[in-house]
């Protein structure tokens, strides 16, 4: 029924006053180092002096005060990740070496290359960072940092002197087993060395497109570094896709062996596999992809990634969403989500239609391509896909499959259908336009990933 209005005094209004000039100092001083994060997160000129201007606090930079964990700890800690990594090499008390290499770090001069995965910075270690390895290969003096926590840096130089060194960040942060147990030390075109984890029991390596072949054994010296690993080839055909096949101490985990492979970032990707789902089975969770049916799969799929690479990826799960019967043929198509994880948390979805094929590494087709998407993730669990397939008979089909949680699929469009279950296969003509919406068990809708 009636309104009250105050005014402050003077003197309020100058705590006022007092108080709005501190809040805009603080919010000023949180830009500007905002602004020298998100400028470091780049390899222009202006990042790197922003890099060169960052205050580093006392002892950072002193070879003395480095990290250097135990031979024995990874066996005794409930955290196996980076920081678990004893300090190796053969140049570990070389202080002007790793001198040189903490003042690259916090001062980078122009001429020195500087790489870095997205989303990783560039800035000065903000205390003594943990020395993971020192030592010569390839002619290099390499140099390996952990930051505690968030980042892992590599710094390179030549033996010879005659050119400038090189700089390489990428982030670690939430690094366990399997994403922590291998950093590239040396790499070349053709091929790369690594540093394995402590924990890693056996190491070999593997054709992907070859998924009938057994795995070969790869020579690891005394200090954890590999012989040279084939890399995938960056450009022309997709004869072969390289990957190391490591196994965990039984300290960590009995009998547990995984897969990785490079896509040209400082830490290999980590592969695994979703089986197709059973009868009335519930959700599963990725698996290592050393079984045969993964191997068979990724033979598939194995080539798409190379459209990953440098982007910062963690880990890539292929999900077997559906197998559906081709019309007019006793076999079956698998339906297969493609999902790349970053380390900096945003992912990128493949869609891929596998039918039979004569060839064990034949590709498999990309129906549809998401970034930054949380499809095909336990935040996005229903995936719905369609695509053209010609049948033996020459006869053209739309082809929809949808996840275990959907209860119709329908195509709208120039070509319409529908049926109750997680596949269709509907005759039409091979450039006819169509549009794919599912019904769910819960009363929900899940659109096409196209």
């Amino acid at each position: 029924p009636c309104t009250v209005q105050t005014r402050p005094g003077d003197l309020l209004r100058r705590r006022h006053r007092v108080r709005a000039g501190a809040a805009t100092l603080a919010l000023l001083t949180v830009a500007g180092g905002l602004a020298l994060t998100a400028g470091a997160d780049s390899d222009d000129v202006a990042s790197r002096a922003a890099a060169r201007s960052v205050a580093v606090p006392g002892g950072a930079l002193d070879p003395t005060a480095l990290v250097r964990t135990s031979a024995e700890q990874w066996a005794d800690t409930s955290r196996v990740d980076f920081s678990a990594w004893p300090s190796r090499g053969g140049r570990l008390d070389d202080r002007e070496l790793l001198r040189r290499a903490l003042d690259t770090w916090a001062a980078p001069r122009p001429d020195v290359t500087v790489t870095r995965t997205p989303g990783t910075a560039v800035v000065a270690p903000a205390q003594p960072p943990q020395l993971l390895f020192a030592g010569d290969l390839d002619g290099r003096a390499v140099v390996l940092f952990h930051d505690g926590g968030v980042r892992v840096v590599r710094y390179t130089e030549t033996l010879s002197g005659r050119s400038a060194p090189a700089l390489d960040f990428a982030r670690a942060d939430g690094a366990d087993v399997t994403t922590a147990a291998a950093l590239a030390v040396s790499r070349t075109a053709a091929s790369a060395r690594y540093l394995l984890a402590p924990w890693v029991a056996e190491s070999a390596t593997r054709d992907l497109l070859a998924p009938d072949s057994p795995a070969r054994p790869l020579d690891v010296d005394g200090d954890g570094v590999t012989a040279a690993v084939p890399r995938p080839a960056e450009g022309g055909g997709c004869g072969s896709w390289p990957a190391m096949q490591l196994r965990s101490s039984e300290k960590i985990v009995e009998k547990h062996a995984f897969l990785v492979t490079d896509l040209g970032d400082l830490a290999p990707v980590h592969l695994t596999q979703t089986p197709a789902p059973g009868s009335g089975a519930p959700a599963r969770q990725p698996r290592e992809a050393t079984g045969a049916d993964a191997l068979v799969g990724w033979a598939r799929t194995a080539c798409s990634l190379r459209d990953l690479r440098r982007s910062g990826v963690r880990a890539v799960n292929n999900w077997h969403f559906a197998v559906q019967p081709l019309p007019g043929t006793r076999a079956t198509a698998d339906w297969v989500c493609t999902r790349a994880d970053t380390w900096r948390g945003p992912g990128r979805v493949l869609v891929q239609f596998v039918p039979p094929a004569a060839s064990p590494s034949a590709r498999a087709e990309v129906v549809a391509d998401r970034r930054n998407s949380a499809l095909c993730s336990r935040f996005g669990q229903h995936v719905v896909a369609g695509t053209h397939w010609r049948s033996p008979a020459g006869t053209w089909y739309v082809l929809a499959a949808g996840s275990r949680a959907v209860k119709r699929l329908e195509l709208e469009g120039s070509v319409r259908g529908s049926t109750a279950g997680t596949t269709l296969a509907v005759r039409a003509p091979q450039d006819a336009v169509f549009r794919v919406t599912a019904a769910l068990h819960d009363g929900g809708t899940a659109p096409s990933a196209r």
